[in-house]
């Protein structure tokens, strides 16, 4: 992909404006929000620093082959460069895809047990602890929002926030149905059985605009379900919230009612705009079909066989044979990059055909 040189420039610019601009001013909000926008820009005028060197060091060489007596050198110097350029180019023209404004963003997690029983119960289990394992090689903070553990193991629904820079991002395309085919713990025959769970994950941006109103929220008290001994016996403190006007419904069961109420306010506006994201996603995906992520919460994604030891993921038929070290949430991250991988790749052939 052949990089216009103005529009490199354009990046420079724009990043040497905030680099100037941070040892001018003193207004503290402004210091924070360029701070964000150096740390944001910084790898991509790198990346675009480094073409326009490659660049321009292949137009001296052209120069210098017009000299009989460095014709020879400055011929291979400049074939060595040119054998880099694509491979560069490529890594800037992603460097320079736009952005999710919500990459940066942390997260909340919801995992439902699906279709089989105690055993999808038990694989949602298994499916928190991997990403709980995937966030802390990450360096993100977990905390459990509400959880209904289940009888055998496991849990019903678990809901946890995960904080951390670039959370959205890496976990956006995690969200759909998994489907889990092995001889559950309950079977007494060697059976195996296919079960389910559904991920959902809601991007936390620090600015949610979606006029929302608590005089559109109906706010229950009831008893928390969740461990605790006498203290749930004898308080109301967990929180539920219903959106009246979309059937919106969130529930915070933690000890503190006070902190419930801001944690579950926190939680119905972010799925409020998530339900608007996904819509907006879902109309993009129309006119873009190869982009990895449908914004669909029903759509299949990916198997985890234990039989065969493989984990496939369907939208992008990738099939990796280390299931144990993928669902211990050590190498989750080579179906994520490809993932990642993949959907950087459709966006770039989209913008070429464009």
């Amino acid at each position: 992909m052949n990089i216009p040189d103005n529009r490199l420039a354009q990046v420079v610019d724009k990043f040497e404006l905030i680099e100037a601009r941070m040892g001018a001013t003193t207004d503290g909000a402004e210091i924070v929000q360029l701070g964000k926008d150096y740390a944001e820009l910084k790898p991509v005028a790198d990346g675009v620093r480094k073409l326009q060197a490659i660049r321009s060091e292949m137009a001296d060489l052209q120069l210098m082959m017009e000299d009989p007596e460095m014709a020879s050198m400055a011929k291979d110097e400049f074939q060595a460069l040119k054998d880099q350029l694509p491979e560069i180019e490529k890594e800037v023209s992603i460097l320079l895809l736009p952005k999710d404004k919500d990459d940066n963003a942390s997260i909340v997690r919801e995992i439902r047990a699906g279709t089989g029983g105690d055993e999808a119960a038990i694989f949602a289990g298994d499916l928190f602890s991997m990403y709980a394992r995937y966030a802390a090689l990450q360096g993100w903070r977990v905390e459990i929002e509400s959880e209904a553990e289940a009888d055998m193991g496991g849990y019903k629904e678990i809901v946890a926030s995960i904080s951390g820079a670039g959370a959205y991002g890496k976990m956006k395309f995690e969200s759909g149905v998994h489907r889990v085919q092995r001889v559950p713990v309950t079977e007494t025959q060697g059976r195996i059985h296919t079960s389910a769970a559904t991920v959902a994950v809601l991007p936390e941006p620090e600015d949610i605009d979606i006029g929302f109103s608590m005089g559109d929220v109906r706010v229950d008290t009831m008893r928390a379900s969740g461990a605790g001994g006498q203290h749930v016996n004898k308080t109301d403190s967990a929180v539920r919230m219903t959106h009246v006007p979309t059937g919106v419904v969130v529930v915070c069961d933690a000890k503190s009612q006070h902190m419930n109420r801001a944690n579950a306010e926190r939680l119905l506006k972010m799925k409020l705009y998530d339900m608007e994201k996904q819509r907006l996603d879902a109309e993009r995906s129309e006119e873009r079909k190869d982009q990895v992520g449908s914004g669909d919460r029903s759509e299949r994604i990916r198997t985890y066989n234990f039989p065969q030891g493989r984990v496939t993921d369907h939208r992008i038929n990738l099939t990796l044979y280390k299931l144990d070290k993928i669902v211990a949430g050590d190498e989750l991250g080579d179906v994520i990059d490809t993932l990642i991988a993949e959907d950087q790749a459709a966006k770039l052939a989209a913008m070429e055909v464009g």
